[in-house]
Order: C-alpha cells, then structure tokens, then sequence
C-alpha cells in the first residue's frame, strides 16, 4: 500500500464532521448544506474542579501551556519583564519548592494584576504580582528586583498563610514573619479562607480566583 492509499484510508475514517470540505462526498456536502449542525466539531470537554482544588497546596492541575493560552487569550499583551512563558515556569518551580499549587496562585496573581495590565496602585516594574504590601490607593508596596524573586515572594506570602514550615530557602516576602508571627500555630488551608486577609473587605475573595480566573485556565 503507498502513502497516497493510507492517507486516503485515514480520511475514509473520519466522521462526516472531521473531513476537508474537498473530502466530501457530493451526498455529505448536501447533508451539510441541509443539516450544518450535525458536522459541527465537537466541544472540548469542559472539565469540572474537584474537592482538592479548594485547598491552597498541592499539586498543579492545570498544566502550564494552559497558564500561558489563557493569559495571552484575555490579554496578548501582558505588561511582564520576562515572557509569559517564563513567568509561569516560575510559580511551578517556585509551587513544586514549596508544595503551594502553582497553577491557583498564577490564577491569583491573574486577580490582583488584571491580567497583568495593571492599571491601579503597583506599576509592572515592581515584579510584585500580588499586592504584597499595597495596604491603600497610595501605597505601592513591595518591589522585586526580578520576575523570579516577585513569583517567589507570592509563593512564599501564600505558604505563610498554609503552613508551619519555612521555606528551604532564602526569605524574600516581606511580610512572612509578620503573617507567621500573627497565625502561631494555626494555618488556611482554603483558597476562600484569604476572604477578608488577603484582602479587604475580600468578600468572595478566594472564591473569585477559583470560579473567575482558575477555571478559566483549566478549561482552556
């Protein structure tokens, strides 16, 4: 059998739906004319949240070209010092250190950023992609001196809030001792636990990230 024959067996193979148009027979091309919905492709699977993707740690979902198609679908050009590319490959190495998942804190960094145009009290060239720090309409809060040390003060902020055990690396959030010292002993382990401290007011805060900006990642 030549390539020509396997290639043509292979569209014999496909559904109506699947076919070029040149493929069709003349019966398939008036069945699309009358009937166009039946050779509509089908939808990608829309792929529900589990239990595990309320808790703040834990292992990513989503995958990082998901991060990145998102992102670049809501915003296609996002006010960055690296490539989005980067930036997400930081909150899941900076996300696999700490055991905070990467995937809703990139979804939260969506939130506090609008997807990175900014437009409000930080300004891109702080590399602070939470709001670290921002407490009014004229503080600007925290600046980092790379895209690494912002996303790894972000991670480090949200296992402040999750967990007793510091970080196997060097500190770089400025507010990690202040959250440690105020929780003692206790720990969030939901995203809608930061309602009200991560932010102000911060009704549905947590809940935002997740229903407003994760799912949309994992859907994409």
């Amino acid at each position: 059998m030549d390539r020509n024959e396997v290639a043509d067996e292979g569209v014999e193979a496909m559904s109506a739906a699947e076919k070029p148009e040149k493929a069709l027979s003349l019966q398939e091309r008036i069945q699309r004319i009358l009937h166009p919905e039946d050779f509509m492709p089908p939808k990608p699977a829309v792929v529900a949240m589990s239990n595990d993707d309320n808790m703040i740690m834990g292992g990513a979902v989503a995958t990082q070209e998901q991060c990145v198609r998102y992102l670049l679908r809501n915003n296609p050009y996002p006010k960055l010092n690296v490539s989005p590319q980067e930036l997400v490959a930081y909150y899941y190495e900076e996300g696999s250190r700490t055991g905070i998942r990467p995937d809703i804190a990139f979804a939260q960094a969506l939130k506090e950023t609008g997807y990175f145009r900014y437009g409000g009290t930080v300004v891109p060239a702080q590399n602070n992609y939470c709001g670290l720090g921002t407490t009014s309409a004229t503080v600007r809060g925290a600046y980092f001196a790379t895209p690494r040390l912002g996303v790894k003060a972000h991670i480090q902020h949200l296992l402040a809030y999750a967990s007793t055990e510091k970080p196997d690396d060097n500190i770089v959030d400025p507010r990690y001792d202040l959250v440690r010292n105020s929780y003692g002993e206790k720990t969030l382990t939901r995203w809608q636990d930061l309602n009200g401290r991560w932010a102000v007011p911060g009704v549905g805060y947590g809940q935002s990230i997740l229903n407003d900006y994760y799912k949309g990642i994992i859907n994409s």
